[in-house]
């Protein structure tokens, strides 16, 4: 089955523009996946309890075969390519990608929830999906 997932991408460590621009090349280089759009990259407020740098944020939407256990394996892949180290909860990041939501498909399993359980906490991401997903 062939679906529309949107990934959001942040970086607030490093050059994050590179970082962004990186991931966005990597997810269109996903098997039996390819871009179809991007939203504008937005600079956020960290979100948590630790001090850190600014994140910029943008949001990208995949056509893709992959189901959302296989997409959430590439991304962590992809992830880790970027030097990403997952050391503590809310931290900073050179990369960090999440699976925000799919056009048809679901999932509520203890480690993966699709549409993302912090969507409706994220007015960027909601603004993003908003300049992504096509008007009726």
């Amino acid at each position: 089955m062939i679906d529309v997932a949107y990934i959001a991408l942040g970086s607030n460590l490093g050059d994050r523009h590179a970082q962004l621009a990186a991931a966005r090349a990597a997810l269109g280089a996903m098997p039996g996946s390819r871009m179809v759009a991007e939203s504008s990259i937005e600079e956020t407020e960290p979100l948590g309890p630790i001090a850190q740098a600014k994140y910029l944020n943008q949001m990208v939407a995949v056509e893709t075969s992959l189901g959302p256990r296989e997409l959430l394996e590439q991304l962590h892949a992809i992830e880790q390519r970027a030097g990403r180290l997952r050391r503590e909860r809310w931290g900073p990041r050179t990369l960090d990608l999440d699976i925000v939501c799919f056009d048809q498909q679901t999932l509520d399993e203890p480690d993966l929830h699709v549409p993302h359980a912090e969507l409706p906490h994220r007015a960027f991401w909601q603004r993003e999906l908003d300049e992504l997903r096509p008007r009726d």
